[in-house]
């Protein structure tokens, strides 16, 4: 594994650690790094909290989404920092970069490409797999508590989860 460092940021590029952001996936940034993309999808627009979590999913192919937990923290100190500004739109707040916040990305240009690189190829080239396990996941968890997820629904799930993990674990 490799890091990009700058100050006290750190930049993974092999994403081992795991997320707690409600099974969104695994942290595929720590938080100065994230700081870097944040600032990076505003300058590319203006956008909401909801929308910069949902831009970073998409780029990422789904292998990863931030939490609202360290998302909107890092909106409000990058407005303290004056990179950002912020304008209400309805209950929702719309936040643009400045002048400051384009200088900052401007001095750190070669590590906020790397960065935006990292989010759309992640290295491992598993990103699909993640997808996939991700997708796995929601079903499950959707039909396991759904209203009809009697016993025999239970146990029909399991038996389907059990047997894949056998037929993966038996792949030569």
């Amino acid at each position: 594994m490799f890091h990009f460092f700058r100050g006290q940021h750190r930049f993974h590029a092999q994403g081992h650690g795991h997320g707690h952001g409600g099974g969104r996936g695994p942290k595929m940034f720590d938080a100065g790094a994230m700081r870097y993309v944040v600032l990076q999808l505003i300058a590319d627009k203006p956008r909401h909290g909801y929308e910069i979590i949902k831009e970073i999913e998409q780029r990422a192919g789904g292998a990863y989404a931030p939490s609202p937990g360290a998302i909107y923290p890092l909106l409000s100190m990058l407005l303290d920092l004056g990179h950002v500004s912020a304008e209400m739109e309805g209950n929702k707040k719309l936040h643009s970069i400045t002048p400051e916040g384009l200088e900052f990305l401007a001095e750190n240009r070669q590590f906020v490409d790397a960065i935006m690189a990292r989010l759309a190829a992640p290295p491992d080239g598993h990103g699909d797999i993640r997808q996939l396990m991700h997708d796995l996941k929601e079903v499950v968890v959707a039909r396991v508590r759904s209203e009809q997820a009697g016993p025999a629904r239970l146990e029909a799930v399991r038996a389907i989860l059990r047997r894949a993990a056998a037929d993966i674990a038996g792949l030569e």
